[in-house]
């Protein structure tokens, strides 16, 4: 069996580099990569690119276009232009200004998965310049079809559509949910939050008046249940749910130790999901925020403060659903309230990226790789059957042993 072939579960990775390609949970060989290949979502630049981008990013799901003419309102409310291709810019600029300031000689090359530039033209780039050893970063943190493994099949298309499978070698850093530089944003974010509230609402109470909702975009429950490796013992929700929640579990812990509240004093939280977009008959992660929000109604709730948990850049979701909507949620009931920051080009953030690709240029160990929560650290190579799509099945996925 060659390391080009699609193989049984145990075989060899497809696409990956000699130290990847047996499939070990993490990757203990070191690997002089030529490159970093930087993956995003993509999206719009203006008024024309809306409908054609939205189409690229609902294909084969069947979506009628009055659905599609709906999404396409909050885009055109911003002029047609998502910020999510221009925080990639503003990534891979920093990316690069880190690298040099470690005097580390790895080029970044972005391509995005649902608008220009196309993954398949940073391949072909990558391979112009004759980078054939790619280690990809993308932009999400946790485990699901579409935050992972459809990352994963972006780039066997790519190779695919550009004849380069051959010739070009693609491994991803692990999942970095539990990372410390994605972490620490979240974690100044919220012990900022909430000394913003006790500065502006006298005598109120963490313990009780407060609420902290750690918001991440909501995904079909046939997903969520097959989100990470089935030995791992998951509920329902799956390693997706699993592990935002140790995270916000986290974030709060350090929020408050950071403010010194008594040891009796624990300020109330929850998981909540926002931008599901599936028919009313298919089951997504719940509670949505808005709904959250107005549940709060008639309790001790005076404050919100909203955390964009599952994102790691201000694009067209946070803008839209939890600047917008969520927040006029809370206004309509009459709640104080406030959405922290995403972790966007913070440094601890890029420099934790920088170490990510160290971790598998230098094999470092799994135990002595940082990781915030006991779920981590997250599997440099992904296991078989992970992050299944249910309703369209395994398609062909690189960095990872197939299924």
């Amino acid at each position: 069996m060659t390391n080009n072939e699609i193989g049984t579960p145990g075989g060899l990775v497809p696409s990956a580099t000699k130290a990847a390609e047996s499939g070990p949970e993490w990757v203990t060989e070191g690997t002089d990569y030529d490159a970093i290949l930087l993956a995003g979502f993509g999206g719009p630049e203006g008024q024309d690119d809306v409908i054609p981008f939205l189409r690229n990013v609902t294909r084969g799901r069947g979506i009628p276009e009055e659905r599609l003419e709906e999404v396409a309102h909050h885009y055109r409310h911003f002029g047609g232009v998502s910020p999510i291709n221009e925080h990639n810019r503003e990534l891979k600029a920093a990316l690069e200004a880190e690298l040099a300031r470690r005097e580390i000689d790895l080029p970044v090359i972005w391509g995005n998965r649902n608008w220009d530039p196309y993954m398949a033209d940073a391949v072909r780039e990558a391979a112009d310049r004759g980078f054939t050893k790619l280690i990809a970063v993308a932009t999400s943190a946790y485990s699901s079809y579409s935050s992972c493994r459809q990352y994963r099949e972006d780039f066997a298309m790519a190779l695919d559509d550009t004849d380069l499978r051959d010739r070009v070698q693609i491994d991803k850093v692990r999942q970095f949910f539990d990372h410390p530089g994605f972490v620490q944003p979240f974690i100044d974010g919220v012990r900022d939050a909430l000394v913003k509230a006790q500065t502006e609402i006298e005598g109120i109470d963490l313990g009780t008046e407060i609420q902290v909702l750690f918001s991440t975009h909501s995904i079909p429950s046939t997903d969520a249940a097959r989100s990470g490796p089935e030995a791992r013992g998951f509920d329902g929700d799956g390693a997706y749910a699993a592990q935002h929640r140790a995270v916000a579990e986290v974030v709060m812990a350090a929020a408050e130790a950071a403010l010194e509240l008594p040891s009796d004093t624990t300020v109330p939280w929850q998981l909540v999901f926002q931008s599901r977009s599936g028919p009313p008959s298919m089951p997504w992660l719940e509670p949505d925020i808005n709904d959250a929000i107005h549940a709060l109604n008639g309790g001790p709730t005076k404050a919100v403060v909203i955390v964009p948990l599952g994102f790691v850049s201000d694009h067209m979701e946070v803008m839209w659903d939890l600047d917008n909507e969520a927040l006029e949620s809370c206004e309509e009931e009459g709640f104080w309230a406030v959405r922290t920051p995403t972790p966007g080009i913070d440094p601890n953030y890029v420099t934790g990226l920088v170490d990510l690709v160290l971790e598998r240029r230098d094999g470092v160990p799994a135990a002595d790789r940082p990781h915030l929560t006991d779920l981590g650290p997250w599997y440099d190579v992904c296991r078989p059957g992970c992050c299944e799509n249910v309703r369209l099945g395994f398609k062909p996925a690189v960095s990872g042993l197939v299924p």
